[in-house]
């Protein structure tokens, strides 16, 4: 350690000293794959507790950071080296970014003068800052040692306000693998660079909410992604009790409702929704952007249809500039949920919902709940069907059953999610997993991994699509390799189901328009992959069933095995095209009506 006019300072290698300000952050995962220009970032990793998990292929790493992070509200911590390694990354940092994940992405670059601005002819070299900054919250580069510290901060800073997504830090490869002076304090603790306690909230709107929840003849609360990072399912369950009123969430939000609940609406019945938001006065929008799958807060699926109830409407959301955008807002509260929600609860607590307007409520909660059941028992005749190949709704029913309330479920696919949401109920809320907002196919894979790191001592399934399942069927090998007992349930019908359905309908009067003679689908129809011998070729439990009356025994021996496993479902193809709700799918991707 060296004395001069500026104070304490001592040399370090750039990347340890990056290491040590995760540990500071309380990083003890980090997902990426090697690579020389980082290496005195990930060979420091040991020193400070660190453990390194490396995929096979980077958006894997990305996608494995987002669901650690998703799950156990901690910061994702995933890298990539310069140049191609960057590339590689790039569809998940657009994914996790959409779907609200807190990570951080650490990139390595080519090394200081002749990158940013780029000499020309620059090996493995490309303005990674200037991609990755529209599809994250921010994006810098550190352009000499003297700065690594200070940007560090920033990125971490970055990541725990506001709304969550991708932050990208770029370091290049001499400053992280070479020795500089650095100050002796560039180690802080989290709490000298950035707020550590929750966006507070404004009392007056709290209690200005409370009093519109009272008066209100029937309130609905809409649940958005927000309560997940804010790890608030406990006090959405406690309001909802306390206002007697139904739940209805995003699909980023599924796993916040205990599905079970006579209060929860899921999205499976989604008539049922329809008709409270119907028969609702008053909107509780939590942490939700109320977006294109939530029909945008309008239209008949928002009560649009029965102008005689005056809606109105309540917004909570860290980001103050979503609120209100979709729909009007005759209350816009701009905070952390969690907070808010402890806050009404107290109010509420102190001047409750008068009895008679409870047991009112309760009366039209009770219908709902009539209709619930309607719609549940019309859906699950399709669990009755016991022909071979198997009717995929059997996958999700039964894999809920052998992996139970502690389990926790990725899904992928096209068909494969929408059988998913219909047929897998939650009952915690961190059980369920996907990219509901990008629909990413193959990142469930990924997703699954992260999910095992962060929880190792609970259950993980991904039920998947063929067709998802081949775009990274390589972390299998990862999985062995990390000892990451996942199971992966492929729902095998040789299609881009999704696709082909689509097809099925529109080819043929574009076709005709366009003056074409053929018949058909076009590229929908695979080959077979035997994913369960594949996997056993990787070192993992793999097994194939076709018989639904097997499905549950083949389940419990892949979970009992203790090893990463690949069930290769056969599902019957056709029963697989037709999903539940599809018609109320592709309304979603129009304009509100009503």
């Amino acid at each position: 350690m060296t004395i001069d006019e500026q104070g304490e300072h001592e040399t370090r290698i750039g990347g340890e000293l990056l290491a040590a300000m995760l540990a500071a952050e309380g990083v003890s995962r980090v997902f990426g794959i090697i690579d020389g220009t980082y290496l005195g970032l990930y060979t420091a990793f040991e020193k400070y507790g660190i453990q390194l998990i490396s995929p096979r292929h980077e958006t894997s790493a990305a996608h494995m950071a987002g669901a650690y992070a998703r799950s156990s509200g901690m910061l994702g911590v995933c890298m990539a080296s310069n140049g191609p390694g960057v590339a590689n990354i790039l569809p998940g940092v657009a994914v996790e970014g959409g779907e609200g994940n807190r990570v951080l992405l650490l990139t390595s670059c080519r090394r200081t003068g002749i990158a940013y601005p780029e000499r020309g002819g620059t090996f493995q070299y490309f303005d990674q800052v200037g991609v990755t900054a529209p599809m994250t919250k921010w994006s810098e580069t550190v352009h000499s040692p003297e700065r690594l510290p200070e940007l560090a901060r920033q990125a971490f800073s970055a990541a725990w306000q506001g709304r969550p997504g991708v932050v990208h830090l770029d370091v290049p490869e001499n400053i992280l693998n070479g020795a500089s002076v650095y100050p002796a304090n560039a180690v802080r603790e989290p709490a000298s660079y950035r707020p550590l306690q929750p966006l507070a909230v404004d009392p007056s709107q709290v209690e200005a909410a409370a009093a519109l929840l009272r008066d209100a003849a029937f309130p609905l609360i809409h649940a958005g992604s927000g309560i997940v990072h804010s790890q608030a399912a406990t006090q959405l369950a406690a309001l909802a009790a306390a206002l007697s009123a139904p739940m209805t969430c995003s699909w980023g939000a599924r796993g916040v409702l205990d599905e079970s609940s006579p209060l929860a609406i899921p999205n499976s019945t989604m008539n049922v929704a329809k008709h409270a938001r119907t028969r609702s006065d008053l909107f509780l929008v939590l942490g939700s952007r109320v977006g294109e799958t939530d029909w945008w807060g309008r239209g008949h699926q928002w009560g649009g249809s029965q102008p005689a109830v005056p809606k109105r409407c309540i917004q909570v959301d860290i980001d103050g500039a979503i609120i209100g955008r979709h729909r009007p807002a005759d209350l816009a509260v701009v905070g952390d949920v969690k907070v808010f929600l402890n806050a009404l609860l107290e109010a509420l607590r102190h001047q409750p919902v008068a009895a008679e307007t409870l047991a009112s409520r309760a009366t039209i909660v009770a219908e709902l709940a009539a209709e619930k059941a309607a719609s549940r028992a019309e859906l699950d005749a399709a669990l009755a069907s016991t022909e071979t190949p198997m009717h995929p709704a059997h996958v999700p029913s039964i894999a809920r059953k052998v992996f139970g309330d502690d389990g926790m479920l990725v899904i992928d696919g096209g068909n494969t999610a929408v059988w998913c949401a219909h047929y897998y109920r939650n009952a915690r809320p961190d059980a369920i997993h996907s990219t509901f907002k990008f629909g990413m196919l193959g990142a469930g894979v990924g997703q699954a991994l992260g999910l095992k790191a962060a929880h190792p001592a609970r259950p993980v399934v991904c039920i998947i699509g063929d067709g998802a399942m081949g775009m990274h069927l390589q972390e299998i090998e990862t999985a062995v390799r990390s000892n990451l007992p996942v199971v992966y349930v492929v729902l095998c019908d040789r299609q881009w189901g999704m696709v082909k359905l689509t097809q099925q309908f529109g080819i043929g009067e574009l076709r005709e328009a366009m003056g074409i003679e053929a018949e058909g689908t076009i590229n929908t129809d695979f080959e077979e992959i035997r994913f369960d011998q594949v996997a056993v070729a990787m070192g993992a439990h793999g097994e194939r069933v076709a018989d639904p009356t097997q499905l549950e025994a083949v389940l419990q021996r892949a979970l009992d095995s203790g090893r990463p496993g690949v069930i290769h479902v056969d599902v019957d193809p056709v029963a697989h095209l037709w999903a539940p709700n599809l018609l109320e799918f592709k309304e979603m991707h129009g304009e509100p009506v009503g």
